[in-house]
């Protein structure tokens, strides 16, 4: 997939002023500073579409990039910063739970967990709970220049240990905002879910006619 366009559209804070659209949308969950808006950079070959914060924890809100005009990825606040108050901490929670278990435009969650460190409970928490909601994710392996192949290989096998679902769960992708290693496989990714949403929408209007 070639990127023609792509453009920052709006932060959501509350969830009953989402977009009134039919398009897929492609979710980035992880910790806080692992690289989200980095990595919306990259791939849409935009240095500055998505403001990396300076502060962790900082982002309270769901933003919203629209890309070929055909859809959208949306970039969600990080969790697990401890300097944030518990009680902002739960605000975000509720957002991201109740966005992603009730949002129909969700096509796939992209789960990005820093290959420097061993998946947290929090990440854990995550992918279970995606599973539970049936949501097809793959697992981000974000700032792989930072390690050895060897030990690359070592997380990945970490990373599979919190997956139950191996269907839900559709790829480990390494990836590198230094080298661009895990862009084409993320493109492909988008393209191929893509697809299969176009596919299996012409099969149901097929259905339909008979």
């Amino acid at each position: 997939m070639k990127i023609n366009s792509a453009e920052f559209i709006e932060s959501i804070y509350d969830l009953r002023t989402l977009p009134k659209s039919v398009l897929s949308e492609f979710v980035l969950v992880g910790r806080s500073n692992v690289g989200k808006s980095s990595l919306i950079n990259v791939i849409c070959n935009k240095k500055k579409l998505a403001k990396v914060g300076s502060i962790p924890g900082k982002t309270r809100q769901l933003n919203y990039f629209l890309i070929n005009k055909e859809f959208y990825i949306v970039d969600l606040p990080g969790y697990g910063y401890a300097k944030v108050p518990e009680q902002i901490r739960a605000g975000w929670r509720k957002l991201v739970e109740d966005y992603i278990s009730d949002r129909a435009n969700v096509n796939m969650v992209f789960v990005m967990i820093d290959a420097r460190h061993d998946p947290t409970y929090l990440d854990e928490l995550m992918v279970s709970w995606l599973e539970y909601y049936e949501i097809p994710y793959a697992i981000i392996l974000t700032k792989s220049d930072k390690i050895s192949k060897n030990k690359m290989e070592k997380q990945i096998y970490r990373a599979s240990k919190i997956v139950n679902n191996d269907d839900l769960c559709k790829d480990y992708i390494p990836f590198s905002i230094i080298t661009n290693e895990g862009k084409d496989e993320i493109m492909n990714l988008i393209d191929s879910a893509l697809n299969n949403e176009f596919s299996n929408s012409s099969s149901d209007e097929d259905s339909d006619e008979d």
